[in-house]
């Protein structure tokens, strides 16, 4: 079943596994075990009303695996950056951990009525996790400079593609642990990092390099695997950086809660389903009440009915576990599903 079929019949669908992770008293084991985290993701998508089954956004794993390789200790991954280029770690090795992954993933493929999908993070944001000042070279770069004229140039392009060969050499083992739909998380593509104004006076040069060309290798290996795309990006974006993410061959384009879906429904292609957007990173404050959450649901709905432009709604991004705050988070979690029931009906 395709995301236009399932636009089409109104569907809802939050990204909620993190919030029934830890409605679990083993929540610390679940993610090491492959059978026990396929049936995580199937139950999420069964209490959620959907037939995606979406993995935990888990966006630590690639760098863990990454810095491992490189014989970085494990209690300083985290917080570990290179000053330097880093050596060739040679082909990619998939870890425990992401083994678990697909482990799970071939546990969802062979539940009926269900889409098994992938995740992972982007390599420009796997790029920002790896050095300590990220923008200085994206903004000498988007000046013109290269590795040969900057060292900090060099680090971040030599992080970019090892970042890359790792999750090209991830998606295909999700792909062939039975993935029939794959979400890649970017956030870090955003105006934080990239200065608008360089990118207009440079017609975006430095974006296309960093950002579009390594997505546009990871989609081409999707389409020879038969496997649709979801682009998520929940960062503060321009305009001109949405219309570029539609030339992407993705089937969903997944944005935070800045943007205004149904004006970006005027910047992306019809056959690209738009994707969320309710402010689910505030759902555990009581500032965000849920008569408001039910209000931007409706709204967001009804604006994006007007513009007749292919829509399933959702969260901006993982709805987040926030221990000692279920009684906020959860009300307005069925605040969401209680209005995609009412768009699936209408």
């Amino acid at each position: 079943m395709s995301f236009l079929t399932l636009s089409a019949s109104g569907h809802c669908a939050p990204i909620g596994t993190h919030l029934v992770l830890h409605d679990k008293p083993n929540a610390d084991k679940i993610p090491l075990d492959g059978e026990a985290l396929g049936r995580l993701f199937v139950e999420t998508a069964e209490r959620f009303g959907t037939s995606l089954a979406v993995p935990l956004m888990d966006l630590a794993i690639e760098k863990a695996a990454l810095l491992g390789q490189l014989g970085v200790p494990e209690n300083e991954i985290e917080t570990f950056h290179f000053a330097a280029p880093p050596a060739d770690p040679g082909p990619p090795r998939l870890t425990p951990r992401m083994k678990t992954v697909c482990e799970a993933l071939t546990h969802v493929a062979a539940q009926p009525g269900l889409i098994s999908c992938g995740m992972g993070i982007g390599p420009f944001s796997l790029m920002t996790k790896l050095v300590a000042d990220p923008i200085t070279p994206i903004y000498l770069a988007g000046m013109g400079m290269t590795g040969e004229d900057e060292p900090e140039v060099a680090v971040a392009e030599r992080c970019l593609e090892l970042g890359l060969r790792l999750i090209l050499a991830y998606v295909e083992a999700q792909c062939d642990a039975g993935a029939k739909a794959f979400y890649m998380c970017e956030p870090a593509a955003n105006i934080v990092y990239f200065s608008p104004k360089q990118l207009e006076e440079t017609d975006y040069a430095v974006f296309e390099k960093f950002v579009m060309a390594p997505v546009r290798e990871i989609a081409a290996l999707l389409r020879r695997k038969g496997v649709e795309f979801v682009f998520h990006n929940c960062g503060e974006l321009t305009d001109e950086m949405v219309r570029r993410f539609g030339t992407l061959d993705i089937s969903v384009l997944s944005l935070g809660s800045s943007r205004k879906l149904w004006e970006d429904a005027a910047l992306i292609p019809k056959n690209i389903v738009l994707y969320g957007n309710l402010p689910t990173k505030r759902f555990y404050s009581p500032a965000l009440p849920v008569a408001e959450v039910t209000h931007i649901a409706e709204d967001l709905v009804a604006k994006m009915t007007e513009t007749r432009h292919p829509f399933i709604l959702g969260s901006e991004c993982d709805i987040l576990a926030v221990p000692g705050a279920e009684h906020e988070i959860l009300p307005k979690v069925e605040a969401l599903l209680a209005v995609g029931r009412k768009m699936k009906k209408d």
